[in-house]
């Protein structure tokens, strides 16, 4: 048997009082240890943020380690996002609408470029010359993605449909390979390496329509967001450092991406080419051409009549986390 006294039950309840308070103002982070952020040849600045160790140096000081997790595509990325293996992962807009549209609890809430990076393309020696000309050919593809959106939308625009060409679904590697092989008759390229094809192939882009590749987006699933806002805005905070060094030094840009990619400088120069990188948050526009792509689709039957297109875009895009453009 024990007993408490009047100062010490005071000072016990003020000790529990100051601890309740110190928890609430801790930052919503306060128990993750680790993050798990995505790299993608297709993502310049994830490459220049994991080469430089930016990420790692921003939460240094709270002992969050990085994890850092390689994204083939952005199907790969959404798969990794919807498992919870991913917490931040880089994607085509397009592609993470379709996710959304099929229950992927995905949200963008950042960019990371404005890219022509998907084509469709064709050997040197091939003999087509317009979209209409792949009717009944082998196209490879990797399904989920910008560049399998586009091949959409580009075979819509030709009156034909998806059941008017013969599929390959391959990642986008293997299906460079393929195209290269002869296995297939065209690709839907997603760069670097269709950079790669052109440069160092003689592959030839058959069809190019820039306004039909949607932006690069970064997104999260909708609990992380929730559970800690302030480590996504630092995230996006170090994305916006590692674009104004990128827009700051283009030829170490260049330099960065071809140590990481192990691709030539002539190929990682096409890339660049047709990346712009001005873009530093989401906007309107953003929103739109993500929009356009869902609808689109729709159109093309690929997203069913009754999906609420503009609604689920609204619900996927997030600006809350944007930070300030220097």
């Amino acid at each position: 048997m024990f007993t408490i006294s009047r100062r010490s039950a005071l000072s016990a309840t003020l000790a529990t009082g100051l601890a309740l308070a110190l928890s609430a103002t801790a930052p919503a982070f306060a128990q993750v240890s680790e993050i798990r952020v995505d790299y993608a040849t297709y993502n310049p600045l994830s490459l220049v943020i994991k080469d430089q160790k930016l990420l790692e140096k921003e939460f240094e000081k709270d002992k969050i380690a990085v994890r850092w997790v390689f994204s083939a595509g952005s199907n790969k990325a959404l798969e990794f996002l919807n498992a919870g293996s991913l917490d931040i992962g880089s994607t085509a807009g397009a592609a993470a609408l379709i996710a959304r549209i099929n229950d992927n609890p995905v949200k963008a809430v950042g960019i990371f470029s404005r890219p022509e990076w998907t084509a469709l393309v064709v050997r040197g020696d091939s003999k087509f010359t317009k979209v209409e000309d792949l009717k009944g050919q082998k196209i490879a593809v990797t399904r989920g993605t910008d560049p399998h959106i586009f091949l959409v939308r580009a075979l819509d625009k030709a009156g034909l449909t998806e059941k008017d060409v013969k599929l390959v679904l391959l990642q986008h590697a293997d299906g460079k390979t393929a195209l290269v092989r002869g296995d297939v008759d065209a690709w839907a390229g997603l760069d670097p390496i269709m950079a790669q094809a052109e440069v160092e192939e003689g592959a030839k882009l058959l069809y190019r329509k820039a306004e039909d590749n949607t932006w690069g987006v970064l997104n999260t699933r909708d609990d992380f967001a929730a559970k800690n806002p302030e480590l996504v805005k630092r995230v996006l905070k170090v994305y916006e450092e590692a674009r104004i060094w990128a827009r700051a030094n283009p030829d170490a840009l260049k330099k960065a991406l071809v140590t990481e990619t192990k691709l030539p400088e002539p190929v990682i120069a096409r890339q660049l080419e047709r990346t712009d990188l001005t873009n530093a948050t989401i906007t309107p526009a953003t929103s739109e051409t993500i929009l356009q792509a869902g609808l689109a689709l729709q159109k093309a039957g690929v997203v069913k009549p009754e999906v609420d297109v503009k609604a689920i875009t609204a619900a996927l895009i997030d600006t809350r986390f944007a930070v300030t453009a220097k």
